[in-house]
């Protein structure tokens, strides 16, 4: 049975926000999923997922035997994996300020294993910078879903001669 525990609580664990990610953009078996993350001890790994599946952030979407154990296909659930306007308006400033530096720090990693992997191409695929937007909460609605669009089309992790780069969002007042 589904937990109704809020999303916030779920998604802004570090290595649930990792499985969120890895998770995105296309379904990932169990197996790929601990290849992916080999830092991570595989009850580790399954606890969080499990966490994940009972909120309803990842579906179990198939199952096939293999050497007697069961592998599952994991694809994000019908819960999105973000935080949405009700949510955060239940939060309280210290779980805010943790779910934003949570957030922060994973976008930090992210950049800093671009850094790592040595690759000179990498930076052809990086940028970040700021700029400021009027809008009203319409607007907000608006251009949210206006990008959700744009954007869906790059979600696609099979495009050939596509590379994967992570767009990450933050809203500030």
């Amino acid at each position: 049975m589904r937990k109704t525990t809020p999303i916030a609580d779920v998604i802004m664990h570090p290595l649930r926000m990792r499985i969120i990610q890895h998770i995105r953009t296309h379904e990932v078996t169990t197996t790929a999923l601990r290849e992916a993350l080999p830092d991570v001890a595989t009850a580790t790994l399954y606890r969080h997922v499990a966490a994940l599946v009972d909120a309803g952030i990842v579906a179990v979407v198939g199952e096939r035997k293999i050497r007697g154990a069961v592998e599952r296909t994991l694809a994000l659930g019908e819960r999105m994996a973000h935080v949405d306007r009700d949510e955060l308006q239940a939060m309280g400033a210290e779980q805010l300020r943790h779910a934003f530096l949570t957030y922060l720090g994973r976008v930090a990693e992210r950049f800093d294993a671009s850094l790592a992997s040595g690759e000179a191409q990498a930076r052809d695929y990086l940028g970040f910078g700021m700029t400021q937007l009027h809008v009203t909460t319409d607007d907000l609605a608006e251009l949210q879903t206006r990008l959700g669009e744009l954007l869906a089309p790059y979600a696609d992790a099979d495009r050939k001669d596509a590379r994967a780069v992570t767009l990450a969002t933050i809203l500030l007042p």
